[in-house]
């Protein structure tokens, strides 16, 4: 694997175990200042599309608040030149305690070792009941 195609596999790691830490400004480490998102849901053809370091790490920020124990269990990642995809399994409680649990992709393209685009995609799935308490301490 030449060495760029390394250092890009190694920036989407530490995104993902950022995002797993609910770590914003380490997430945005891995990204470019004039970052471009396109979120899974939307009203745009791409779903709906954040633009710059600031909005990007506000909506990364938004979605830690709203589900305070998301995740995105990332099963595999592969690098080809300037492109890059991570596929996962994304897991949050809502607020009425319903799950969501849904697999998804990122689309990224690369500058440098850094993120310039995120294009997210992810299952239509219905959300799940809320676990029982005694299935929950199992």
């Amino acid at each position: 694997m030449p060495d760029l195609d390394h250092d890009r596999l190694k920036t989407l790691e530490r995104a993902f175990d950022a995002f797993n830490r609910h770590d914003g400004a380490g997430v945005m480490e891995t990204m470019t200042e004039d970052i471009v998102f396109d979120a899974a849901a939307g009203s745009e053809i791409c779903g709906r599309r954040i633009k710059g370091a600031a909005d990007v790490r506000a909506a990364f920020e938004t979605t830690f608040a709203m589900f305070p124990d998301v995740s995105w269990e990332c099963t595999r990642h592969a690098v080809f030149g300037d492109r890059g995809v991570s596929e996962w399994i994304f897991r949050a409680t809502t607020k009425d305690g319903s799950r969501i649990e849904a697999e998804g992709c990122d689309l990224f393209c690369f500058r440098g070792d850094k993120i310039c685009s995120k294009s997210a995609f992810r299952k239509d799935r219905p959300q799940q009941p809320a676990k029982a308490i005694g299935a929950a301490a199992s």
